[in-house]
């Protein structure tokens, strides 16, 4: 008979019948009936270990069905005592599953473990311990570790035993890692490291890696007997039989063991490291050979093993050669048709950078990398080449570098434009040779990406320029010309007003630059500005004052507007009545005390690194070795050059203590910044959506009080209006209204929300978060990835996730695939690509907050995303859940073609697929006017004397998509007898055509 026990018949009956029932009140029915007959059975004493086996199957059964079992746990732990094997497993099954801590008689379970931990026969040692890793409570691991450690480092102990006992303290180590006694032991584990049999090994391996991460003093035996254990794996070419995978020996102990020695300093005895050294070059070495086998799992066994060895070359950082050789390696994997290979060789290369011996083996690379970061597709291994580029840029590469990036930041994601800015302005602030080119890349930076540009890279802006005189004329020059701009950000006014009001009469002997010039410029934009912006702007106008008396009549005219002493805005107002009451009652030498330059700010670490670690800690790791001495100042000798820095890295603008340091300063406004990161008014981009209503009286019983899991009532309709315009209400009800004013240019789309408070009372918590609308998904039958099912979509669905809308390719087409050493079994591509601009928090009664929301499409998409708003008013928490009107449609461009062209483009697509007809009755009168406009209101050009017959309208389209663009043909033919209209469509993508198909039959 085997160990197992006999077939449990009565259990295989009670299975069958609950398989066999036919409805949830039957199988309860069945259940009740065999819990009676069990509880029965238990109350009598004639039961033997079959029997109560038996049983106690039945209970586990029933409770894996989702129902309560509150008796038969004393007959479960019964079973522990027993001396067959069968039974011993199926009380240890019923304790693992169904008795917890807190459970009574915990105790008596934990004694039984103790004696089968002491017995002598193996089987009934392992059946324990796997017991207790299931558990792995902390009363257990206090009461049975050190038992458990024992039995591992025992002679006598079985591989099997020995095996089973590093896995289940493993398990308690990392359930509680202050709690197992393994201290004591720590010189025998190592020891296993020398075991014959490879399971033990690895098991063991894995242990001393967890082990020696938390106490690596305990543990540095390992290093020499674990370096041994590796070169024999690694250079032998002994066949290992079982732990041979696809020619590659034991590759899952190869990595274990490297990952172990990454876990100790480097090592100081010479041997060990020529050792070392020689076990590395033996994998690189193997790494280069022809392949046995062209099988993908041979593949992925042999690079894991090699990208582990260089992860161990990385930190020992000893061996220059090693280091030279592994670079070169890796950029013959950097055009590897494998995109997890591209990856993992340019975040491996990343890391060589840091070393001295290796950088300059990494900058070879540089135009290759370059190339990845416009070809590559995935955005991860494109945020790796950025992240590569930025640790390899040095003195000599720097300014290529930089610009490469800053063209590449134009067409960047928006997910990693903020970080790239950071990274972009740190090279620029650490390797310029000429403080102009510092200024001129900043700006440009700015002018770029204005929206990503942080407080933080402007602030050292201006701290820079204040502390280098021989600059400071070339800012002034520069911001001026900046500004003459028809449309700037409004990081490049505060850059600008700010400089210009240190230092604008450097550039005031110019006509072209005068006083008044330079405040009519600055003047212009302060309306377009937010109120922090206007704030600095106002100080700006008080510096003036002081540097051109001349302009002085211009400059209080405006502080004595009713715009400025009645503004809305407290700190506007009391600025400009302070600012205006200063101007008249002081004297010149006042003015010139309380309005004198910034000092020089205190020389300080930059604060944009630690700014940039925080918002992607793997950087820190990829400061190269020069990072440390920055460029030479202009004009240095030289042997300067390698002492002097030009840019110091400061931290936020902290002025040197001065007992002349004037009472106005150009940072009061980014300090009022921070207090009012208040709410747009009226006067921003919207109108004034509140008129003369009176404020509501609040029903907080309305809808919206929980969740919504449906879109809330009314968000439909505002949805819809979005079809054929941009601006506008998208919701409004007796606490809130949401305006949206949107632009869009080619793939790339910002919409802002804005959030207006109708009521008394203020908003508080008030967040958003973007969901997705599309919820129709299947699993791949094979590997579980996700497929496709609607069958709109061809083989495409868009799933929402991390902050992404995901595009997931499946079936036939290798969408789906089989999940190797890199992981992952999904081919996923984006379809929509988000990045929300933080706003305020609070709205106060009759303020108005704006979220900006940058948009960039990449695939053809046809679910709006949905935002759900939620907010306090009263301490009420309120819920909306509406649908933002970002359709496919607003990424069509018009397209002007000739007849020719139409109908030629017209039967190239004339497949079935490609083409959507309906024939509908007309909503609308049949006015050919109105119709063209709707047409061109959806983003299509109406193309005239196309079509024989004059009431016909024909019109075409792009719609830009980063993947492909997809081109659309449309006819539209009204019969005004019949009031019917038959629209075709044809696109060179099918979802498109039907989509928009059903969407402009319903508006005509």
């Amino acid at each position: 008979m085997s160990k197992f026990g006999e077939p449990m018949k009565g259990l295989q009956v009670f299975i069958s019948d609950i398989r066999n029932c036919k409805s949830k009140e039957a199988e309860k029915k069945r259940i009740n009936k065999e819990l009676g007959n069990i509880r029965s059975q238990f109350k009598t004493d004639k039961l033997d270990g079959y029997q109560k086996k038996k049983y106690v199957c039945k209970l586990l059964f029933i409770f894996l069905l989702g129902n309560d079992v509150d008796f038969g746990h004393q007959e479960a732990v019964n079973l522990l005592s027993s001396n067959h094997f069968s039974e011993k497993q199926i009380g240890y099954l019923f304790v693992s599953v169904l008795i917890g801590e807190s459970n009574e008689l915990f105790q008596l379970i934990v004694q039984a473990i103790r004696n089968d931990l002491e017995s002598s026969q193996p089987d009934f040692i392992t059946l324990a311990m796997q017991c207790v890793a299931n558990v792995a409570s902390k009363e257990m691991a206090e009461q049975l570790g050190k038992d458990i450690a024992q039995i591992l480092v025992a002679p006598e102990s079985t591989p099997e035993v020995k095996q089973t006992a590093a896995l289940c303290l493993l398990r308690l180590v990392r359930a509680n890692p202050k709690v197992v006694p393994y201290q004591q032991t720590a010189s025998r584990m190592c020891q296993l490291l020398n075991e014959r049999q490879l399971g033990v090994v690895t098991a063991s391996t894995s242990l001393l890696i967890e082990l020696a991460t938390l106490s690596p003093d305990l543990f540095t035996e390992c290093i020499s007997l674990g370096l041994t254990r590796l070169s024999k794996l690694v250079t032998s070419n002994t066949d290992l039989h079982d732990y041979s995978y696809y020619f590659v020996p034991a590759p899952w102990l190869c990595v274990k063991l490297m990952q172990l020695l990454q876990r100790f300093p480097i090592p100081e005895d010479a041997i060990i490291r020529s050792k070392l050294s020689e076990a590395l070059e033996a994998v690189i070495n193997r790494a280069q050979e022809p392949g046995k086998s062209k099988k993908i799992q041979y593949a992925n066994a042999k690079n894991a093993v090699l990208f582990e060895a260089i992860n161990l070359i990385i930190h020992f950082d000893g061996d220059p050669s090693l280091q030279v050789r592994a670079c070169n390696l890796l950029g013959t994997y950097l055009t590897h048709k494998e995109t997890n290979m591209r990856y993992l060789s340019l975040e491996s290369l990343g890391y060589l950078a840091a070393s001295e011996f290796s950088h300059e083996a990494v900058k070879k690379h540089q135009e290759v990398v370059l190339k990845a970061l416009q070809t590559e597709k995935d955005i991860s291994v494109r945020q790796k080449a950025i992240d590569l580029l930025y640790a390899m840029c040095d003195n000599s590469n720097s300014v290529a570098i930089v610009a490469e990036l800053l063209r590449y930041l134009e067409t960047a994601d928006y997910s990693i434009r903020e970080t790239l800015v950071l990274k972009i302005a740190i090279l620029a602030e650490k390797y310029a040779d000429e403080y102009s080119w510092y200024v001129d890349t900043i700006l440009k930076l700015i002018r770029l990406a204005g929206d990503y540009v942080s407080e933080d890279v402007w602030y050292r802006v201006i701290q820079i320029v204040i502390n280098r005189q021989d600059i400071q004329g070339y800012a002034a020059k520069t911001c001026f010309e900046a500004l003459l701009a028809p449309a700037c950000h409004e990081n490049m006014i505060k850059v600008g007003g700010y400089i210009l009001g240190e230092f604008g009469n450097l550039i005031a002997g110019d006509v072209r630059s005068s006083p008044l010039v330079q405040f009519q410029l600055l003047h212009s934009k302060f309306h377009f500005c937010s109120i922090p912006t206007r704030a600095l702007l106002l100080s700006s106008y008080m510096k003036f004052i002081n540097l051109f008396p001349e302009i002085k009549p211009q400059i209080q005219e405006v502080l004595s507007s009713d715009t400025q002493l009645r503004n809305s805005d407290a700190e506007l107002q009391q600025r400009a009545v302070e600012y205006l009451k200063l101007s008249s009652v002081a004297s010149t030498d006042v003015l010139a005390l309380v309005l004198e330059e910034m000092p020089p700010f205190a020389e300080k670490e930059s604060s944009l690194l630690s700014k940039l670690h925080k918002s992607a800690p793997w950087t820190a790791k990829l400061h190269n070795v020069s990072s440390g001495t920055p460029a030479p100042a202009p004009g240095a000798t030289q042997e300067q050059k390698t002492q002097q820095p030009l840019v110091t890295m400061q931290a936020t603008p902290t002025p040197v203590t001065s007992t002349q340091a004037p009472l106005i300063s150009m940072v009061e406004p980014v300090a009022a910044a921070s207090k009012t990161t208040a709410a747009p008014t009226a006067t921003d981009l919207l109108v004034d959506v509140f008129g003369d209503l009176p404020p509501p009286q609040l029903n907080l019983a309305a809808e919206g009080m929980a969740a919504p899991s449906e879109l809330t009532p009314g968000a439909e309709d505002g949805y819809e209006r979005f079809w054929l315009k941009n601006n506008g209400i998208l919701f409004e009800n007796e606490v809130l209204q949401i305006g949206i004013k949107s632009e869009y240019k080619k793939n790339l789309g910002r919409v802002g929300v804005f959030y207006g408070n109708k009521t008394k009372n203020a908003l508080s918590g008030f967040s958003t978060s973007i969901t997705s609308g599309a919820d129709i998904l299947s699993l791949c039958p094979r590997h579980g990835g996700w497929l496709d099912t609607p069958p709109i979509w061809g083989l495409l669905v868009d799933v929402w996730r991390r902050g992404f809308w995901w595009v997931f390719r499946g079936g036939a087409s290798g969408g789906c695939l089989e999940e190797g050493a890199s992981g992952g079994c999904l081919e996923e591509g984006l379809l929509l690509s988000f990045q929300e601009k933080p706003f305020a928090s609070s709205v106060d009664s009759g303020a108005q907050v704006q979220q900006v929301i940058n948009v960039e499409c990449l695939a053809p998409f046809f679910e709006a995303p949905r935002i759900t708003i939620k907010f306090s008013i009263g301490g009420v928490p309120r819920y909306l859940l509406l649908k933002l009107p970002i359709m496919l449609s607003k990424f069509l461009e018009p397209l002007e073609m000739a007849a020719d062209q139409f109908f030629q483009r017209w039967k190239q697509l004339g497949s079935p697929n490609q083409e959507s007809q309906k024939i509908f009755d007309a909503q609308h009168p049949i006015i050919k006017s109105e119709a063209d406009v709707k047409l061109q209101g959806f983003g299509l050009s109406v193309l005239s004397k196309i079509d024989p017959n004059e009431d016909n309208h024909v019109a075409a389209g792009l719609v830009n998509t980063k993947s492909q663009p997809v081109g659309c043909l449309l006819r539209l033919e009204p019969n005004k007898a019949t009031k019917k209209y038959r629209l075709t469509i044809r696109t060179s993508h099918e979802g498109t055509s039907k989509m928009f198909g059903s969407v402009l039959s319903k508006m005509f």
